[in-house]
């Protein structure tokens, strides 16, 4: 019935406050709701498509008539981070939290992690991105170590100037830490974060950002797309969050631009299967920046985008549109990721318009597109194919 399905995530564009938020130290927070405010705002798109009739939803404008499917998701498992949200996505509810260093990582995991590399440690704090490169890249050009820290999710992430530590080397070292991150430290992401530059004043991450994750304890959707013998396409840091299983094609993105231009390359290809897309700078530039305007602009971007990828599409595809946490830029408590609800936005010639309301996991998606691509699948999730497909 469905030949192809594109899901796209906007990487954190979570849409209100779940209910156990409180207990995750997020209090009133709405990633959606603070973009909303921002005079780079529209998305009239997605308005048509029938967003602001979402549960929960009322600072958008609503419609009587709605092109898309929607509903609103609750995540199940014990976290707020990529990892644990994409594998909820993708069928896998993780009953516990992947392991976090809010006091850095032990001694002996460094000491590990020196012997391997050949190179000592600076930092061990959890930190932001770009002001742990301006705090210590002048000590990491003198010393020539490495500049590992972490934050409020389950990350190993290790910086180093492409002009002093040669990228290669940085990636080898970041396979020698993921060897090492195992069992009781099985942090979910370890992730190289090269930069460049000759003083604090000109220090700037690159787009040569790589993940390197642990694998998904079962399972998941694309693994079984895969095996039925579909195509199982991957776009951006996908790939990487999933350790490279369940695919038979990938690109990575250097900018939700690319990305978006990637998805439509795909779109542009006879498969038959998935495409799943993650578009990270809402995320990355913008959410943890606590960049409002920029988060909405981004956000004005994919939907003019939005726009122009329906044309491309077939009677017989679906886009998917969702997200795996919430970063809300205007929450100055942290500038961590915020427990949220998901939007979930299903746009296609076959859709039947309507507000599904409030489901129990994101993990509903991966049983829904395995049964609408007519794969075998044991999700965590329930499927709601035949309430979002005419049959």
């Amino acid at each position: 019935m469905i030949k192809r399905i594109f899901l796209i995530v906007l990487d954190s564009c979570g849409v209100g406050a779940a209910p156990d938020s409180a207990a995750f130290g997020d209090i009133g927070v709405n990633t959606l709701r603070s973009c909303a405010a921002s005079p780079k705002f529209s998305i009239p798109h997605l308005i048509e498509a029938g967003l602001g009739n979402l549960d929960g939803i009322d600072y958008l404008p609503k419609t009587d008539h709605p092109t898309a499917a929607l509903a609103r998701l609750q995540e199940a498992s014990m976290g707020k981070d990529t990892t644990i949200g994409h594998w909820e996505i993708a069928g896998i509810v993780s009953p516990n939290p992947l392991p976090t260093y809010p006091q850095g990582f032990p001694q002996e995991v460094l000491e590990e992690f020196e012997k391997a590399t050949g190179r000592g440690v600076l930092c061990n704090k959890p930190y932001s991105g770009t002001a742990v490169i301006h705090d210590y890249g002048m000590e990491q050009k003198e010393t020539g170590k490495w500049i590992v820290y972490t934050s409020a999710d389950s990350v190993f992430q290790v910086a180093a100037n492409e002009q002093w530590i040669p990228l290669e080397e940085l990636y080898e070292g970041c396979r020698k830490a993921r060897a090492i991150l195992q069992g009781d430290h099985g942090v979910g992401r370890v992730i190289a974060r090269p930069y460049v530059g000759d003083s604090p004043e000109t220090f700037q991450r690159t787009s040569n950002r790589h993940d390197f994750s642990l694998e998904p304890p079962k399972e998941t959707m694309m693994d079984a797309v895969k095996k039925a013998g579909l195509d199982s396409l991957a776009v951006g840091k996908i790939f990487d969050i999933f350790a490279g299983r369940g695919t038979t094609d990938h690109v990575y993105n250097k900018s939700n631009a690319d990305g978006m231009d990637h998805t439509m390359d795909y779109a542009r290809r006879d498969f038959h299967g998935l495409c799943f897309t993650n578009l990270v700078d809402f995320d990355m530039l913008y959410g943890h920046r606590r960049d409002i305007d920029g988060y909405a602009n981004a956000l004005t971007e994919f939907d003019s985008w939005l726009g122009e990828f329906q044309k491309v599409l077939g009677p017989e595809d679906i886009i998917m549109i969702t997200a795996d946490h919430g970063c809300d830029p205007a929450y100055t408590a942290t500038t961590d990721h915020t427990r949220e609800y998901i939007p979930f936005v299903a746009i296609g010639q076959k859709v039947k318009p309507g507000n599904l309301g409030t489901r129990k996991t994101f993990a509903d998606i991966a049983a829904t597109v395995t049964e609408l691509l007519g794969v075998p699948y044991a999700s965590d999730g329930e499927s709601f194919a035949k309430e979002l497909v005419e049959e």
